[in-house]
């Protein structure tokens, strides 16, 4: 059928070809068919094979199509920015276990706490670091650490302690002087004695007795005392009137160079600089058990901030002239004049003063203590 479909298609080309060529010719003479490319036999584009049964249809590019695999579900938030709770307080306790928190626990998550789960997020591999405890990072976290005590959660915060100088302990010692636990002036120095009060107090008010006023202990010492007066803090002392002494009563030994001139018979400081007087202090002694020794004396060492680790008192602008003894500012010689003495060194109140002349005092200058 095919064939006699192609010849029956060849010939009627070469019809229309001969009558296509008759017509062009525009010539009155019969002329001879003339073959040309129309009468060439026209072979017929085979059909297209037909699929076998069975057989899946292929892409254009021949390639089975892919298939997408399912995306995982998003893993479960158990806590995140903002949220203000119990367990934030817990989780803040346990990252304080691992060395992840240095703050106060508080149950709000805020900044902070962010960026300490992402800290421990990056310290541990296999953890996303976003800032959000998901479950993953949660039951981590629980694994490496332990339930949270009471004092973890709810640490106590401390409100004083050993070596504080403020208004603060001064109020604190004046307030233990109500309950009779403190029966010196206060200074505002928290030192050895300080400590052994506190203590005192925390014995009996039931506290745990460890000598630094934590929350707990200062709640109930002000519960128990009332604010003090000024003149509980300040106690107020008679200082004497002395006499000013005049440059005929200085030593002869400090009328030469540069001296510290010193008189326990008028309690005056003098610095001279070449037989000149150019400033004059009051000053205080040691005492019987403890005398400040007279005779002439170097300058050695000069501390500005010195504190004495064995009598654990503050000793500023500390001029060392003879072993351990020095002339220096006293707070306590300020607050409670002669009354009082020292441990042998030669104490200054004026503190303006004594700074002044601590900067012009070099060591090996003279220091002369006489009567």
């Amino acid at each position: 059928m095919r064939s006699a479909h192609i010849r029956r298609s060849v010939v009627a080309v070469t019809a229309a070809a001969l009558l296509l060529t008759a017509c062009g010719s525009g010539s009155d003479t019969d002329a001879e068919p003339v073959a040309n490319e129309a009468t060439t036999e026209v072979t017929a584009e085979p059909e297209e094979a037909e699929e076998e049964p069975g057989e899946e249809p292929e892409d254009a590019d021949g390639d089975e199509e892919e298939t997408e695999e399912p995306e995982a579900p998003a893993e479960a938030v158990v806590m995140g920015p903002g949220d203000n709770s119990e367990r934030v307080r817990e989780l803040q306790a346990r990252l304080a276990q691992v060395g992840h928190f240095a703050a106060k626990p508080t149950g709000f998550y805020g900044d902070m706490t962010v960026g300490s789960v992402a800290a421990y997020q990056e310290a541990h591999e296999g953890l996303e670091v976003s800032g959000t405890v998901h479950t993953s990072t949660w039951e981590h976290l629980l694994a490496r650490t332990t339930e949270p005590t009471h004092d973890e959660l709810f640490p106590r915060e401390q409100v004083m302690g050993y070596g504080d100088n403020s208004e603060q302990v001064r109020e604190l010692q004046a307030r233990l002087g109500q309950l009779g636990l403190f029966d010196e002036n206060p200074t505002g120095y928290y030192g050895n004695v300080t400590v052994e009060k506190v203590k005192a107090y925390q014995r009996s008010a039931g506290l745990e007795v460890s000598g630094t006023v934590y929350d707990d202990t200062w709640s109930a010492l002000t519960s128990a005392t009332t604010k003090p007066a000024r003149e509980e803090m300040y106690v107020p002392v008679e200082v004497p009137v002395v006499e000013k002494e005049t440059p005929a009563g200085l030593d002869s030994r400090c009328m030469t160079g540069r001296a510290l001139c010193i008189s326990k018979t008028t309690n005056k400081l003098s610095w001279v600089v070449d037989g000149t007087v150019r400033t004059t202090l009051d000053v205080r002694f040691g005492t019987e058990e403890y005398p400040t020794r007279e005779g002439q004396f170097t300058v050695y060492w000069k501390s500005r901030d010195h504190h004495s680790t064995l009598y654990d008192s503050p000793m500023p602008f500390a001029m060392f002239f003879d072993g351990g003894q020095a002339v220096h500012y006293s707070e306590n010689f300020r607050q409670n004049g002669y009354s009082g003495g020292s441990y042998g060194c030669v104490n200054v109140r004026d503190r303006e003063a004594i700074a002044a002349l601590f900067d012009q005092v070099r060591e090996g200058d003279k220091v002369v203590v006489h009567w």
